[in-house]
């Protein structure tokens, strides 16, 4: 699922190709029954107007102006925005297509569930109501610490909820353990305060990394977990295996040596 340095790529690509492109028509794609999507009368607000600007909050991608309306999209498993010039077709599992003046247009595809978009007025307004915690690269440190030093949870499943931190699901909360070398399953309020400030500086100092790089993979250090995170394979920070558990309900790989 993307998480916060892909959803950042996303949303800088929509900042690129489609802002001040004036809106001339939102349409939903095929077979669309199993995704939210706006309806009629929302899809209507967006056009005739312009996104202005970006945001990203955690998951969330937004793109509107400051009168409003803004539109939110997230992912979900397997989405993502496709700019793209018409006359071109629209990628496969276009769920949602806008079309700006000229010949820009915006696919969102979908090929699974999950992912949704929405018409809302306003983005603070809609991360309150959604309940979800501070933006993981912006989150200070002091939050952190209070938060997580409280936190009764395993750690992995601690850094993927969203109202505690939004932003950092599955892979990256790998990633972060990885790093700090912090067994999944250990519990956050069992852990120091100065390994809490370990685990923030390395949060921050990953997703930093893989913002800077658009999420593309091949572009991050060779001994990261995510170039070869599989089970059995070999770790490549130690001489250790890398292994497999169950945490908060999802499968988190590990170190069985260095994260022992």
């Amino acid at each position: 699922m993307p998480e916060l340095p892909e959803n950042e790529a996303q949303r800088r690509l929509l900042e690129r190709e489609c802002l001040n492109r004036t809106i001339e028509s939102v349409e939903l794609g095929d077979d669309t029954s199993y995704i939210e999507l706006p309806g009629d009368n929302e899809r209507k607000r967006l056009v005739g107007r312009q996104f202005t600007e970006t945001r990203r909050h955690g998951k969330n991608v937004f793109a509107g102006s400051k009168t409003g309306p803004w539109m939110t999209v997230h992912l979900g498993m397997t989405g993502q925005l496709i700019p793209f010039d018409e006359p071109a077709d629209p990628p496969d599992y276009t769920k949602l297509l806008i079309r700006f003046e000229g010949n820009r247009a915006l696919a969102f595809r979908c090929p699974r569930k999950l992912g949704h978009v929405r018409v809302i007025d306003d983005p603070d307004e809609y991360i309150a109501k959604e309940g979800l915690g501070p933006d993981a690269l912006a989150i200070d440190r002091d939050t952190f610490l209070e938060t997580f030093g409280k936190t009764k949870s395993a750690i992995k499943a601690a850094l993927m909820s969203q109202e505690k931190l939004a932003g950092i699901g599955n892979l990256w909360s790998d990633e972060i353990l990885f790093e700090t070398g912090l067994n999944p399953q250990c519990r956050a309020n069992e852990l120091s305060k100065d390994t809490l400030g370990e685990l923030y500086d390395a949060m921050q100092s990953i997703l930093e990394t893989v913002v800077s790089k658009d999420a593309d993979y091949e572009k991050l250090p060779d001994d990261w977990l995510v170039r070869g995170r599989d089970e059995g394979s070999d770790c490549p920070r130690c001489d250790g295996t890398i292994v497999t558990a169950k945490v908060g309900g999802r499968t988190a790989y590990f170190c069985d040596k260095h994260q022992e």
